[in-house]
């Protein structure tokens, strides 16, 4: 590798590879075709960003290596950890909801490894944007899901225009998915998945009984019960998230929702939103049980049951991550049975009939409209809110650094302070507005 990896790790905040991704890069330099199974959550992102480095070389003027994903939030998380890992080279994210032209103005010099989803990344091939017979080494990030979204013919387009392909890695969490015709080659598997395809012991998983089929009071009991908790709810439909969301607001409990057919902005400020405690629970649909770099989540709740053991699966693999434990909770209407893949003794979820509503979150969500594109950084971020703002330290929560914008989470008794102290201040020289994220 062409890159000190205790840096790269130190960079990252880790003190230590795992088996897998050391198994990774391991296998990376005697085989040129890869498939890793290994579960949500255990890091296989840095177990295919790290082979890479094996063959980019530092001060790297053309693009090498090209990784496709099923969504752009996972796009969005890859581009972070490898601009993370502070390595000097170039990265870019290509994917669909913002301005094809500003993606067209970061490929005029070529990055290091474009990362992106099907469509966009076929567009910008077929267009001319990306120059592909450079490209030694591909990445099918989550391949399984990508085919299970109907990418199959836009991947395969993709890779017939890689004539100079030596080497492809493909991740997936789950085996059901035999690898397509189109990338005839001869794989080695790395299986880190467990044998039995039981949940980790970690994850406890139990049921709770709706008395009606419309569970939103069961719901609403479940959530008083566990308090400030962060929880996400899955539904079958995009339509049950909007209607779960409102109703749990006509209820008096906070959440935000997420769903495919929502603008990329409003994805971002409901994702940052939930992850830095300015909001506890999440309301999606099957969108967020995959390539979602959220952690510390201790309930999933499974508000309609999953259609599958697959995705199953997947939801859970929202907590129980890395060294944390979480309980996953199936709401069972009363024409409802337990999966025939669950043990039919998981226990019940007690719940509290006496239970106040949760209390209002302590954070609030603050857009700033500024990001790395104005050289704009965390470090400014926080001091600007200290020097101009009056803060202390500890009054900032967590702070994300887009493109373009960011968000900081702030002590929410101090908003209407802040902000009257910030109203004709500059941000590195320049007036930016900053407000409550809607």
């Amino acid at each position: 590798m062409n890159y000190e990896l205790n840096s790269i790790l130190a960079a990252l905040n880790f003190k230590a590879l795992n088996e897998m991704q050391e198994a990774a890069i391991s296998a990376a330099s005697e085989q040129e075709n890869i498939v890793l199974l290994s579960p949500t959550g255990s890091g296989k992102t840095l177990a295919f960003l790290l082979p890479l480095l094996i063959h980019l070389e530092k001060g790297q003027k053309e693009t090498g290596a090209l990784i496709v994903v099923p969504t752009r939030e996972l796009a969005l998380q890859i581009e972070d950890v490898f601009r993370k890992m502070g390595t000097g080279l170039k990265i870019t994210a290509c994917y669909g909801g913002h301005k094809r032209e500003t993606e067209e103005n970061e490929l005029l010099e070529a990055p290091a490894i474009i990362v992106g989803t099907p469509g966009r990344l076929g567009d910008h091939i077929r267009r001319g944007n990306i120059t592909t017979k450079s490209i030694h080494s591909l990445v099918l990030d989550e391949f399984d899901k990508s085919l299970e979204l109907g990418f199959v013919e836009e991947i395969e387009e993709i890779i017939s225009q890689l004539p100079a392909v030596q080497r492809r890695m493909l991740t997936s969490a789950t085996e059901t998915v035999a690898i397509p015709e189109f990338l005839s080659a001869d794989f080695h598997r790395l299986n880190f998945l467990p044998e039995d395809a039981a949940p980790v012991e970690k994850l406890e998983i139990m049921q709770v009984e709706s008395p009606d089929s419309d569970k939103i009071g069961t719901l609403v009991r479940f959530l008083c019960t566990v308090g400030n908790r962060a929880t996400i709810v899955f539904c079958n439909h995009r339509e049950s998230v909007e209607r779960v969301h409102h109703m749990l607001h006509e209820k008096g409990i906070i959440s935000v929702f997420y769903h495919g057919a929502m603008e990329q902005k409003d994805r971002e400020v409901a994702l940052a939103k939930f992850r830095n405690s300015s909001i506890n629970y999440l309301i999606t649909t099957d969108l967020a049980a995959r390539g979602l770099d959220i952690f510390n989540i201790r309930y999933i709740v499974h508000y309609h049951l999953p259609a599958n053991e697959d995705i199953f699966t997947h939801r859970n693999g929202r907590t129980a991550r890395m060294e944390a434990s979480g309980t996953a909770v199936l709401m069972v209407g009363p024409d409802e049975k337990l999966p025939a893949y669950l043990a039919q003794e998981t226990p019940y979820f007690d719940l509290d009939e006496t239970a106040p509503l949760p209390e209002k979150p302590k954070w609030t969500t603050m857009f700033v409209a500024a990001g790395k594109k104005d050289k704009v950084n965390k470090v400014d971020i926080v001091g600007f809110l200290a020097q101009q703002g009056g803060l202390k330290k500890e009054d900032i929560g967590v702070i994300e650094v887009k493109d373009f914008f960011s968000f900081v989470a702030l002590r929410r008794n101090h908003v209407s302070y802040v902000l009257k102290q910030i109203e004709d201040k500059k941000l590195k020289g320049k007036k930016i507005k900053i407000a409550v994220a809607k």
